[in-house]
């Protein structure tokens, strides 16, 4: 593998390894004077498995790459791409409990 192209490839390594749909892992890498961008796109439903719970798992991806592109003199970012956007609920949950609160039966409790 070329050395400008080692820290896609272990990115892609490592993502391949941990998610559930390996075949839909995407990398794109982008140079500029900032250093090296890697934009990693994953299924939608593997999202989870990328980012860990609080994070953890992306940080520690960050980290690695960091390591990698210090070995190679380069500045290496990593942007996890979420199609979803802004559209998640309130306190960063998929799956907030509040969610399904029926409504209907506040109301029957006021005064």
């Amino acid at each position: 593998m070329a050395k400008a192209e080692q820290d896609k490839e272990f990115l892609e390594t490592i993502v391949k390894t941990i998610v559930s749909n390996p075949d839909k892992v995407k990398v794109e890498r982008t140079v500029d004077e900032m250093g090296v961008l890697l934009t990693l796109k994953v299924d939608p439903s593997d999202m989870g498995y990328v980012i860990g719970r609080k994070g953890q798992t992306a940080q520690a991806v960050r980290t690695l790459l960091k390591i990698v592109g210090a070995k190679n003199n380069a500045r290496v970012n990593l942007k996890i791409y979420d199609p979803e956007g802004a559209q998640r609920p309130a306190g960063g949950r998929r799956n907030s409990r509040s969610a399904d609160i029926d409504t209907s039966s506040v109301d029957d409790l006021k005064i």
